[in-house]
């Protein structure tokens, strides 16, 4: 009997650990970037993403601009370049600080597209997973709020920013090179007819191709001349887009 119960037994064991290991494996290769998901930090997001909800069902909204804190900061260092170009057009800031694919996906999926049809939504998300995600996942982040958007608001073009460039002159490149790879993969969703890829993070340059603190003071969020550029860039496109 115990010949026989000890492969029995072996045989479980090799089992056992052989379906830890898989489910192990399968966790460390979970995208998070395509999962959607709150934030209990800050302690204002929820009541700011049902803020957004009510306002989409006023309607009344032609423009809407969908991202993190550098499309929050219209509000902020970018108000005067808002009120002069983007406020005649009816345009709604959708913007939260911190947020990244998955809680733009969450917002998305409850609500904040319900009662809108916008001429054009402009999207800009990415820059907060590129220091926990790799390229293909944010890339696949990018792609599924571009697809929940077409699904929720067809007739609305998008109008799909590259993500901005980032970080000091004598950075680690490693995070650029995320972006740039994840740059280079979403241009791809451009379909010249529903959907505009843009680049323009060349405006932040300077002619050695470096970004300094004139434009960004903190090298990822624009202050107000950031903001006259990033208008002056992307205006002519969204003009076209929204006759």
């Amino acid at each position: 009997m115990k010949k026989f119960l000890t492969p029995l037994f072996a045989l479980f064991i090799a089992t056992a650990c052989f379906a830890q290991d898989t489910n192990s494996q399968t966790a460390s290769a979970k995208n998070t970037a395509i999962i959607p998901a709150t934030r209990s930090n800050p302690t204002n997001w929820m009541s700011r993403h049902e803020g957004f909800v009510k306002q989409a069902k006023a309607g009344h909204i032609d423009v809407l601009f969908m991202g993190d804190s550098i499309t929050d900061g219209w509000r902020g260092k970018g108000k005067n370049v808002w009120e002069k170009f983007y406020a005649p057009k009816n345009a709604a800031n959708f913007g939260i600080g911190g947020d990244k694919t998955e809680h733009v996906l969450w917002r998305i999926e409850n609500g904040e597209l319900v009662g809108i049809d916008p001429k054009v939504i402009v999207l800009m998300i990415g820059t907060n997973n590129s220091g926990s995600n790799s390229p293909d996942q944010i890339s696949e982040g990018v792609e599924k709020i571009v697809a929940d958007m077409r699904e929720k608001c067809p007739k609305s073009k998008i109008l799909l920013l590259a993500i901005f460039p980032r970080g000091k002159p004598d950075a680690n490149p490693k995070q650029m090179d995320t972006i740039n790879k994840v740059n280079a993969r979403i241009a791809k969703l451009d379909d010249g007819k529903m959907i505009t890829y843009l680049d323009i993070g060349k405006s932040f340059l300077d002619e050695d191709g470096q970004l300094h603190a004139d434009v960004m003071p903190d090298f990822l969020h624009p202050n107000e001349h950031g903001y006259e550029l990033w208008a002056a860039a992307m205006n002519p496109t969204l003009d076209e887009l929204m006759q």
